[in-house]
């Protein structure tokens, strides 16, 4: 035997030519199944998310109350209705609750007696809202809310809404809004130069200039006086029996009618009209509120 160990090779071994493809096969179709997994875990998350979003916000409309509109409130009574206002008598007893309401526009509002009531308006923190007997208040609308009589007392009052734009509101003698306040002389615009009416400051009685806005001029009246009080009005009035004895109204045209607390009647531009007042041993208090634009269109 010839020949030199050292120089001796082994043989190369035979290897399968396929052997390298299949393991990068192997190693892409493992890859590709991480992948969707993946991407099937992330649409699973993003869908459960999705879902748990939709039963949130369900459940949430399902909890958040509907305010109904104020004449479907039954503690709300519709008396008078025109182009210019809606009337409601309103009566809550004591330990009670409206429903949740919706006012529109904004309204005028007197308190029959005095008030203690929890004001609770949707998405603001409650409060508690205390009044006297007659005290006038005013509110631009636009929100919805429940009243409470936790207190125990009864809450009684006359709610005008005034249906024409109203423009900025200004207290006069009385503070009805945030403001301030003016020095008042008693004086009443808007009566007639030859209506009674003007006569009664002088007498230490009534006419009061209380509040207005660009429609509306409010004025407080307080008679002790036995009399009969007539005018021929150029503007449109509502006239709002509050606190005393009956009085009478007398409207050309019209049956006379007796008011008393809470009570209203509206006054025709253009139609005289008479307030009769009987032999009393207390003031009868009201108020007549004026509507502006109601004279302008009644200019020729």
């Amino acid at each position: 035997m010839t020949g030199n160990l050292t120089d001796a090779h082994c043989p190369t071994p035979l290897r399968n030519s396929s052997f390298r493809p299949k393991q990068a096969a192997f190693s892409s179709l493992a890859l590709r199944r991480k992948v969707g997994l993946r991407r099937e875990k992330s649409l699973f998350a993003f869908t459960g998310f999705i879902i748990c979003l939709l039963v949130l916000t369900l459940a949430l409309n399902a909890q958040a109350p509907v305010a109904v509109p104020l004449p479907k409130e039954p503690h709300h009574q519709l008396v008078l209705e025109n182009d210019y206002v809606r009337v409601f008598r309103v009566s809550l007893p004591a330990h009670d609750a409206t429903l949740l309401h919706q006012h529109d526009v904004p309204y005028l509002y007197v308190s029959l007696g005095s008030a203690d009531v929890i004001n609770a308006v949707q998405g603001k923190p409650e409060a508690r809202i205390v009044m006297a007997d007659g005290q006038l208040g005013y509110s631009p609308g636009h929100f919805a809310h429940i009243a409470r009589t936790d207190a125990g007392g009864t809450f009684d009052n006359v709610t005008i809404e005034l249906l024409h734009p109203q423009g900025e509101p200004k207290n006069l003698c009385d503070k009805v809004v945030d403001g301030p306040v003016l020095s008042c002389t008693g004086e009443v615009k808007g009566v007639s130069a030859g209506s009674p009416l003007r006569l009664l400051p002088k007498l230490g009685i009534g006419p009061r200039r209380s509040f207005e806005t660009d429609e509306i001029a409010v004025a407080s009246y307080s008679l002790l006086l036995v009399g009969t009080y007539n005018e021929d009005s150029k503007s449109p009035r509502l006239f709002v029996a509050e606190d005393g004895p009956q009085l009478h109204v007398e409207i050309a045209g019209e049956s006379a009618r007796s008011l008393s607390n809470g009570e209203t009647v509206w006054l025709e531009a253009g139609k005289e009209w008479k307030i009769i007042l009987p032999r009393q041993n207390k003031p009868t208090r009201f108020l007549m509120i004026r509507f502006k634009d109601g004279a302008a269109a009644a200019k020729p």
